[in-house]
Formats: C-alpha cells, structure tokens, sequence
C-alpha cells in the first residue's frame, strides 16, 4: 500500500516520505504547516528547482551552440541561426498548457520525472547530429523543436509548487523556483563554451578544438540525475487534480489575459533576450577572422551569460517585493525600468557602424560601445526579473480574492482556498504559455528573413519592444493601480494588495 497522509491529525505525527502520495495537504493550518508541511514543500521544492533548472539549460542551449555552429563548419545565415535560437521557444511556450494537463492528470512527482527523463531525446539527437558536418538544416530544425521540450515543464512546475506553499510564502517560494530555472540559461551559457573547448570566463579560459557534442552530453547526464532525484524525493498530491474543461473556462476571464500579456512583457523579453544574446554581441561587435577563423572584437561567450544570470537572481527579488509592496506596483516599476533600459540599447546601437562586410577593423572600432550596450541591457534583464516574479505572485492573490472575499463561514473560506489554488495555479499555467511566446517572437524579431539589412531589424525590433512596453505599464496602471481601481473593477479586491 502507498503510503500517504490520511488526516491532519495524523499527519501531524509523521513527515511523509518522498516517492509517496499525499491525500491530506493543509499548508494554511498553521500547526500542521510548522509540523509537516514546511519539511514536505521544500523538498518538492528543491527537486522541482534542479529539474527546472536542466530543462532551462537544454531549452537555451542554441542560445549559445547556434552561435558555434558555423565554427564547426556548418554555413548557416543570421536568420537560420535566429531560427534555430527562435523555435525552441515557440515550442517550449505551445507545451505549457498541455503539460499543466498532464501535472494535474500524473501528479508533481510522476510529471516531473517524466519530463526531465525527455530531455534525453534532443540532447542525444544534437551529439549526434554536431558530428556530422553533412547534417542538413532541417535536421537541426528538428532538433531545435525537440529542445523545446526543455521550456515546457516550467508552468506546470510553478503550478505544482503553487500547491505546497501557503499564502504568506507563495511569493518567495515561486520565485525560487523560477529563479532556479531561469539561472539554468545563465549556467548553461557560462559553462558551455568551455566544457566544448571555446574558451570562456572573461578569457581566463583559453579555446582550442570545438567539441560541441559535449555539451549535449553533460546535460544528457543531468537530466537523468534530476530525473532520479524527483522520482525518490517528490510526493504526488492528491489536490493537484483539474480538468481540461475547468482550465479552458478560465480562458474566458479577463484578468487571465490580462497577467498573459503582461507575462509576455517580462517573462517573454528575459528569454527571448538571453536566447538571442550571443547572437546580437556577434552581429554588432565582433567578426570571424577568415586568415585566423578567430573571434575578433568582443567575443560572445565571455558576455552572453550575465544578462541570463542577472534576470535570474532579480526574480525572487521581484517575489519578495510583491509580498511585501504588492505585486501591481513592482509589476509597474518594473515596465518603467524596461523602457528606460531599451532606450539606452537603442541609444547605443545608433552609435555602432554596421558591418555588413564582416570588416576587423569596424568590429574593433565598436568595442568601446559594448560596455554601453552591455549596461542597458543588463539593466533590462534585472527588471524582467522583478517583474517575472511581481506578476506570478499576483495571480495567487487575484484568484484568492476572488473566491474568498464573500466567505461568511470557516468552511467557505475553506473551499474558496481550495479552489482558488487550483485556478490560480491552471492561470499560471495559461499565462506562461502565452507569456513565453515573446521568447519566440523577440529572436524571429532580431533575424526577420523579410527585413535585408539584419543590423536594421534589430534596431527596428527594440523600437516595437519599447512601443509594447509602454503598453503593459499603462494596462498594468488601467487595470489595478489606478485610484479606485480595485473598488471599480475588481469588488472583491477592494481592500487588497495585489
């Protein structure tokens, strides 16, 4: 027989053990939280956070391999390149909602080791691949799909971490665990270069062969190690149930879409930005010698990652901050600073000469702006930090209210919880499917085939982000900061702090 908990008295006498079902979870009972709960949600917690992080890590790994390909002696364009980076995302963001699904049919245990123990299909197919100077196009096409897989399980990962927690600890909890995700990414792109002989770490690491395959294996190797660990150490809980039908009928609330495309501004700008990093440092500041075929100007892997890794760490700041501030408000300050840091990207690509003829020379001339551009966007991937962790702390809150504000009895209270965790955690799910499309969006931005001049789709490209920028902090003020706001629009949010 499974083992699992059968009441809150009981339950109180005991942890659970990981690998086991539980059918009682009462995380806001303070006493059963202190005893049982607190133990239980953080080691779902910390197998939740390495699988997520490994699957961040094989969802950007073109951020960086796609930059080294034509190193290895494949002659692919800007925009296939931009492709390759591009689709994984598309594909990571088109799986969230199916796989938020199969975590309320499978369970947070059972779903999580399944998906990581997938990640074994792209990291194997690119080894092989890589070796294979012949491999066409379209076969990497195919594996850039299946690294999309990669991006799929972080909504249902946050929705099963929504679970675990209480309330007053959501916020943190969340972006903990996003935040270990997203540091994947920055991992991914510090560690990559050098483990496949490119060099690395500022130059301290010096390049020599390129061994590309390597990467695909060490994370081949991580994935199954994550995969162990959530299968021996995470618990299914028997709460983390929801139909299709229910999760398709929140589609039709306004403030679904509403934290979407607000999670579109944050969330889609961080990975559509540290996807495509690599890939704008060497468009505008470096060039391959053909005498040498060494980087000349400012080489892409000794930068690429601080963007991934700053927007990472800034996230349970921006978890920390709602709790504390409110989430609308950090969520709006959040825009603002966007804005300011595009513009001072776009400020400085105004000053850089294009370099259509892969000119040395004009590479060596732009390097004194790179610290400039590097600045602006470091600025911008600290406050899609922020502001990833600010909105998904104000879906719990949005959905609490409102199925608890008109609670008269303990009881309702109760079940308004209840069910306010399983909406929030499906519209959790919604909007970081949505949300992820600007992962897809940002680099096909950067490498628009219809646009000839690639240096002029890039400038064109932040011009449209600023615009959409703009447009998330005035709906964030439209919809909840606004003087009377709450009262106005959102009754049962009156007297909240969203």
């Amino acid at each position: 027989m499974t083992p699992s908990l059968l009441s809150p008295p009981q339950a109180r006498a005991a942890v659970p053990a990981g690998g086991t079902r539980i059918d009682e979870w009462h995380p806001e009972d303070e006493a059963y939280w202190a005893a049982v709960g607190r133990t239980v949600a953080r080691r779902n917690l910390a197998c939740s956070i390495l699988a997520e992080h490994v699957g961040f890590s094989v969802w950007l790994l073109f951020s960086v391999l796609a930059a080294y390909l034509p190193f290895q002696g494949f002659d692919f364009s800007v925009a296939q390149l931009f492709g390759l980076v591009a689709l994984p995302n598309l594909v990571g963001a088109l799986l969230r909602l199916p796989y938020t699904f199969l975590l309320g049919r499978l369970g947070g245990r059972t779903w999580t080791t399944v998906k990581t123990a997938l990640l074994l299909l792209p990291t194997l197919s690119f080894a092989y691949a890589v070796q294979h100077p012949g491999t066409p196009y379209i076969a990497f096409v195919g594996i850039a799909l299946l690294v999309g897989l990669g991006g799929g399980g972080f909504a249902s990962s946050m929705a099963n971490i929504n679970f675990f927690f209480p309330a007053s600890a959501k916020g943190l909890a969340l972006g903990l665990n996003a935040a270990g995700g997203n540091l994947g990414g920055a991992v991914m792109q510090f560690v990559v270069p050098m483990v496949v002989g490119a060099g690395g770490c500022f130059g301290l690491v010096k390049g020599g062969v390129l061994h590309l395959q390597v990467a695909a294996y060490l994370y081949a190797g991580l994935a199954t190690l994550a995969a162990v660990l959530a299968y021996r150490n995470m618990n299914n809980l028997r709460d983390v149930k929801s139909s299709p039908r229910a999760v398709l009928a929140l589609f039709g609330h306004r403030h679904t879409w509403v934290m979407a495309l607000l999670y579109i501004g944050t969330f889609g700008s961080f990975i559509g930005y540290a996807a495509a990093m690599p890939l704008l440092i060497r468009l505008n500041f470096s060039v391959i010698d053909p005498a040498t075929a060494q980087v000349v100007g400012i080489h892409f892997a000794w930068y690429a990652f601080i963007g991934a890794l700053v927007g990472a760490l800034f996230r349970p700041v921006g978890g920390w901050l709602a709790d504390r501030l409110g989430g609308a408000r950090v969520t709006l300050w959040a825009f603002l600073a966007m804005i300011l840091g595009t513009v001072g990207v776009l400020a400085t690509l105004a000053q850089v000469v294009p370099n259509p003829a892969k000119d040395p020379a004009i590479a060596l001339g732009n390097q004194h702006l790179f610290v400039w551009f590097l600045a602006s966007f470091t600025f911008i991937f600290a406050a899609t930090g922020i502001g990833n962790g600010s909105t998904y702390r104000m879906i719990p809150l949005i959905w609490r209210h409102k199925h608890t504000a008109g609670a008269e009895t303990p009881e309702e209270h109760e079940a308004g919880v209840v069910r306010a965790t399983k909406e929030a955690s499906a519209v959790i799910g919604i909007a970081g499917a949505v949300g992820a499309l600007g992962g897809f969006l940002i680099p096909m931005a950067f490498g628009a085939p219809w646009v000839a001049d690639p240096f002029a789709a890039v400038r064109t490209a932040f011009v449209a982000f600023a615009g959409y920028y703009v447009f998330c902090l005035a709906l964030t003020w439209f919809v909840f900061t606004r003087k009377h706001v709450l009262t106005d629009r959102i009754p049962s949010l009156a007297h909240a702090r969203i």
